[in-house]
């Protein structure tokens, strides 16, 4: 068992990060089922838990840039704070950013592990609850990363931390409302101020001033008195802090229990019906931004009026500080629910609007949005005409769910009727976005199609997760989007469960899958040493040739696979393929395999240059 930190340093800051994950995964469907203000979505659980999934990897990701530079030796308080969970992949640029050689020997820096957890916290902030704890997040590691590091790794310098932390979301938040997560975050901090001694202590007073203001919700805002439960933000803001106690104790403090009233219907999970299903996500085309989900919409901000904005609007942009002041004065007169969040060029931005084209512009004007999500609240959907309204929908049979690289292969197989999950390079999806997307399939049998090596254990873990509410899933190991698209080539709903997901197994096993992809560094391969810009083919997951010319090394990589037999030759093109390759390599299968057809696909912005598939 890890030794409880005596003092705030990275090692409690990566405890900290493990304590609240487990802490909201055991209350992420209590929240989600509270969640009543402004709009009954039923997602503030779900949101809160992979906000701080995202911060929690790019905190293990700086512990393991440190590992490496140290020989190897793992730092203090080591993985077992975490709970067992893996979450290193995607967040290696933090790492690399923060661990310099000069700390390789005593650990991470405070500075660098608040850092990367509050960075982490915005780049995977979901929901606008998960936007305000990001928020909160940042204000804690302006202090604790300040210069003087020393003065603010005592109880006083947790104080001020929960002060610039309450202060700075409420000002992200255009028109902050009292009975939200901005209420609790105030009276934490106003409870922390009067407390005396070491953190621990200062974490269990801020911890119970949140637990009195979380109780008082209900008389604050009329919905949540009429629905009979406190704000969900703000139940989820107490269990982070009461991971805080925990950390600094070794005990975790009782669960808060959610009051619900006689007589009153609970909303979210417990319905089955959430903003999810509710919704018809809108189309956003490049070059703005990629296209993503979001189900949940503002905590602590006005409630919209019946008949309110069509829209919702999210995006994370890169803007100097003057440009994003002009773009909050722009947003507000476009609609409502406006929260800003970030600083230091990156912002997480979230608004509701009649029109979606009209803020993004906004965006564009101010800097470069991109991760844009549109989400049209539908004629029946509470944000129009109240919860109580929302039908519930069907559940289907059967969904297929996939991890695709790019926009393009999104588009694919969306077509082809499955659920989509964007990979985004250097960006694995967490177990917690495919759990959710597993849930937006409202489906009673779902496939699932990892379509990457490494993303073998989180899907797994999905999976489990998955069955435990009811959902009979199965998982097809598949390593390659191309393995994934002969998968779905056979997909047949009609057909019963168990052979579906075997012909599915059977198309995906009998695929080879390769890639052409540029060295980022000088490496030891399979095929020799590489240096920084060779064009590299990879043939199912070694090196297999090393090259100068993307086409020469793409059509040697396609020989040797060839060399084996095959029937169907599948191209996915990146954004970065060269304009003749696709013609190059159809018109060299067509004279040196005359039984092979080639079918060629746009993949996007999906990382390698080209993905091949042989089957």
């Amino acid at each position: 068992m890890p030794q409880v930190p005596q003092r705030l340093d990275a090692s409690a800051v990566r405890a900290w990060c493990g304590f609240a994950l487990r802490a909201l995964g055991r209350a992420r469907e209590e929240i989600d089922a509270i969640n009543v203000y402004p709009v009954a979505d039923g997602d503030t659980g779900t949101n809160l838990y992979l906000t701080v999934e995202s911060a929690t990897a790019a905190v293990e990701a700086v512990f393991a840039g440190h590992a490496a530079l140290a020989g190897g030796k793992e730092a203090p308080g080591g993985p077992e704070a975490l709970d067992g969970r893996e979450a290193l992949d995607g967040h290696e640029a933090v790492a690399g950013q923060a661990v310099s050689l000069g700390q390789a020997s005593e650990g991470p820096a405070l500075a660098d592990a608040v850092h990367a957890m509050a960075h982490g916290a915005l780049i995977g902030a979901r929901g606008n609850s998960g936007t305000i704890l990001a928020q909160l997040l940042r204000g804690m590691a302006q202090v604790l990363a300040a210069d003087s590091d020393a003065t603010h790794t005592d109880g006083q310098g947790l104080r001020l931390a929960l002060r610039r932390a309450a202060d700075s979301a409420r000002q992200a938040v255009v028109h902050p409302v009292e009975g939200t997560v901005l209420t609790v975050a105030s009276a934490a901090a106003d409870a922390a101020s009067g407390a005396e001694g070491d953190c621990g202590a200062v974490a269990r007073a801020a911890y119970e001033g949140a637990r009195a203001a979380l109780a008082a919700t209900p008389g604050q805002l009329a919905v949540l008195e009429r629905a009979g439960v406190v704000d969900a933000g703000g139940r989820g803001l107490v269990a982070v802090l009461g991971a805080l106690v925990e950390t600094f104790t070794g005990e975790a403090p009782a669960a808060a229990a959610v009051p619900v009233l006689a007589g009153h219907a609970r909303v979210g999970a417990d319905s089955g019906a959430t903003g999810l299903h509710a919704r018809v996500d809108a189309a956003v085309t490049e070059p703005l931004g990629e296209l993503g989900e979001v189900g949940e919409c503002a905590d602590g901000t006005p409630a919209p009026e019946e008949g309110g904005p069509a829209f919702e609007v999210i995006y994370l942009l890169e803007a100097e500080d003057a440009a994003v002041a002009r773009l909050r004065d722009r947003l507000d007169a476009l609609g409502d629910s406006l929260v800003v969040v970030g600083g230091d060029g990156l912002w997480n931005v979230h608004v509701h609007v009649d029109d979606a084209g009209a803020a993004v512009e906004a965006g564009v004007e101010a800097g470069r949005p991109y991760r844009i999500r549109i989400t049209h609240f539908g004629l029946d959907d509470a944000h129009t005409t109240g919860a109580g309204s929302r039908p519930v929908r069907e559940r289907v049979e059967r969904a297929v769910v996939a991890v695709v690289p790019g926009e393009g292969l999104a588009g694919l197989y969306a077509e082809a009727g499955a659920t989509t999950v964007l990979a985004r390079p250097g960006e694995p999806p967490a177990s917690g976005e495919l759990v959710e997307a597993v849930r937006r399939a409202h489906a009673r049998e779902v496939v699932l199609l990892p379509n990457d090596a490494e993303l073998r254990h989180t899907a797994a873990a999905a999976a489990e997760q998955a069955r435990t509410e009811g959902v009979r899933v199965a998982l097809i190991p598949t390593r390659s989007a191309v393995q994934g698209i002969a998968a779905l080539a056979v997909h047949e709903p009609g057909r019963r469960f168990d052979e579906d997901v075997v012909a599915m197994t059977s198309a995906a096993g009998a695929t080879r899958y390769a890639e052409v992809e540029v060295a980022e560094r000088q490496s030891w391969t399979m095929a020799g040493i590489c240096q920084a810009g060779d064009i590299l083919g990879l043939i199912e997951g070694d090196v297999a040739v090393i090259g100068s010319d993307v086409t020469a090394t793409a059509e040697a990589v396609l020989n040797r696979m060839l060399a084996a037999g095959g029937e169907m030759v599948t191209l996915v093109l990146g954004d970065e393929a060269p304009d003749t390759i696709a013609a190059h390599l159809e018109s060299r299968v067509r004279e040196s395999y005359l039984a092979v057809d080639t079918v060629v696909y746009r993949g996007g912005r999906q990382g390698a240059l080209l993905l091949i598939g042989v089957e």
